[in-house]
């Protein structure tokens, strides 16, 4: 489960495109960033997606990806022209191919890599899911199959697209736009699959034409219900457009973190077997199988393009850093897989993260004004050098990635010897020592 928004630039603060998404996964799935080169390819090369070969074209461009770490593409990233996409699943009528493919992950990198602007990205995912169809599994532990939708930016436009086997329709943006994991464009749309409304009458979906709507026709109630995503979407939709003309970097950051009950200061994940906020917990059981993985904010201009990632799991125990595509990614640690390794940026996070679930009302507030102090002094050296030397950005981003390491080696003392006020419910400790089992994790 995910959520992905943006913010064109007449509802933003300084006239500059905001991106923002989540990327849903399993709990010890972990989350990887990566920065791919240009490169020049031979007329015959193939690529290697996750599952299976195409074609590869004559030069790919440089593309930063935040990415589950065993699959070759990628839930959100960008390129260096500025295109940015993310994706999420979305649950449909028609059945979903099981056998090896191309999957969401993988378009929305082959994306990136042979697109310079937004449209341009979304036509390559038409051409290739017309072409190869998607399917394959898409799981980690516990195989999960699906559909896709994207929301798909560049510093001047976007575009949601939202897919259906190889049926799609596609919406340009207005001004804002928030996506879940549930279909959202309903009878009208900018661009559609040739046999988008024929299929469904067809199937018996839709019995008038005239009448067509995507959303209701295709849609499988059962996993679209349980994923919260009207919800999700809704709660986002509705805090883009109370901020719409002031939108910040900031804001966005904000969004990512909500959780509905926020308001209650003694509001815990471990709550409820089932429910979806924007900042996603993993619970007991099949439907709260996921946590937010990573997170990702990018503002989007031609020459001055910045991201912030966290590269870690729970926005609202994580922070957010700098990165500019040119710069490179700073050094943040091995390559993670499943298996805990204090090595990577991704699993000494996760001890903090996890520490603070046994009791997280009481911890998160432990960790909350070092949060708030690191992104408040970030964001305001990286606005006021956003258009300096490559030197001098690249010295910044590092300097925010070490700050942050810094920080986060405080963190789990600070936590962890904290006595615990709040004693989790039987199912939830149930599922994290299950899930701590298996990524070979010590009980903290």
């Amino acid at each position: 489960m995910c959520d992905t928004i943006v913010a064109l630039g007449n509802s933003t603060a300084d006239g500059k495109v905001l991106f923002a998404k989540n990327s849903d996964r399993e709990p010890n799935e972990a989350h990887e960033l990566v920065i791919i080169p240009r490169a020049l390819h031979k007329a015959d090369d193939m690529v290697k997606c996750t599952y299976i070969e195409i074609p590869q074209v004559e030069e790919t461009y440089q593309v930063l990806l935040a990415k589950p770490f065993w699959i070759w593409g990628a839930e959100m990233g960008s390129n260096e022209f500025g295109v940015t996409i993310g994706n999420e699943a979305v649950f449909t009528r028609d059945p979903y191919g099981k056998e090896p493919g191309l999957i969401g992950m993988d378009f929305l990198r082959l994306a990136l890599e042979r697109s310079k602007t937004a449209h341009g990205a979304l036509m390559t995912i038409i051409e290739l899911l017309e072409k190869y169809g998607q399917s394959g599994n898409c799981g980690f532990a516990h195989k999960m199959f699906y559909h896709n939708s994207f929301l798909i930016c560049d510093p001047d436009e976007a575009w949601v697209l939202e897919t259906s086997a190889k049926e799609w329709a596609a919406e340009k943006v207005k001004d804002v736009r928030s996506i879940s994991n549930a279909i959202t464009i309903e009878g009208q749309w900018d661009l559609a699959s040739a046999n988008l409304v024929q299929h469904a009458v067809d199937k018996g979906w839709c019995k008038n034409p005239q009448k067509f709507n995507f959303s209701k026709c295709y849609s499988e109630p059962v996993y679209t219900l349980f994923s919260d995503a009207q919800k999700r979407q809704n709660c986002t939709t509705q805090q883009l457009k109370d901020q719409q003309g002031e939108i910040t970097p900031p804001m966005m950051m904000a969004i990512l973190r909500n959780h509905a009950d926020e308001g209650d200061s003694k509001w815990s994940p471990d709550k409820g077997i089932t429910g979806a906020d924007v900042c996603m917990h993993a619970g007991w059981g099949p439907i709260r199988g996921s946590q937010s993985a990573g997170s990702m904010v990018s503002l989007l201009d031609r020459s001055d393009t910045v991201h912030w990632l966290t590269g870690t799991s729970a926005p609202c125990t994580s922070l957010f850093k700098p990165v500019w595509l040119d710069c490179g990614l700073p050094d943040h640690g091995q390559n993670p897989d499943g298996t805990y390794n204090e090595k990577t940026l991704f699993w000494s996070h996760e001890t903090i993260h996890r520490a603070i679930l046994q009791d997280y009302a009481t911890r998160l507030s432990l960790i909350k004004p070092d949060q708030e102090r690191f992104e408040v002094q970030m964001y305001s050296e990286v606005s006021q050098n956003i258009t300096e030397s490559f030197n001098k950005r690249k010295s910044i981003s590092e300097k925010y990635f070490k700050m942050s390491q810094d920080i986060e080696a405080t963190w789990f003392q600070k936590v962890s010897t904290q006595q615990s006020k709040h004693k989790n419910k039987l199912l939830y400790r149930s599922a994290w020592n299950k899930i701590d089992d298996e990524a070979k994790m010590q009980q903290q």
